[in-house]
């Protein structure tokens, strides 16, 4: 199993979305998930496709095509801004 952690915004278009995913160790990606994701959830979808969007795998910030393991946390993060 893979956990995904959604950040920011992108929690509030988690709705109905099971956020623990099967994928075969050989082929698991966080692109791929973001394609799963986006078929379950076109609105969450188009915003993890926004290019500002960055991944991280186990607490470490990696690109799109980092292979995945059985166990591990994959984030996305939206732009963080405030004051």
């Amino acid at each position: 199993m893979i956990n995904i952690v959604l950040f920011g915004r992108l929690s509030d278009f988690a709705n109905e979305v099971n956020l623990t995913v099967e994928f075969a160790a050989d082929n698991a990606t966080p692109y791929l998930i973001r394609a799963n994701l986006s078929l379950l959830n076109p609105a969450l979808g188009e915003q993890l496709r926004e290019p500002q969007i960055l991944v991280s795998v186990n607490r470490v910030m990696v690109g799109w095509e980092q292979p995945i393991s059985d166990g591990d946390e994959v984030a996305f993060l939206p732009p963080v801004t405030g004051g």
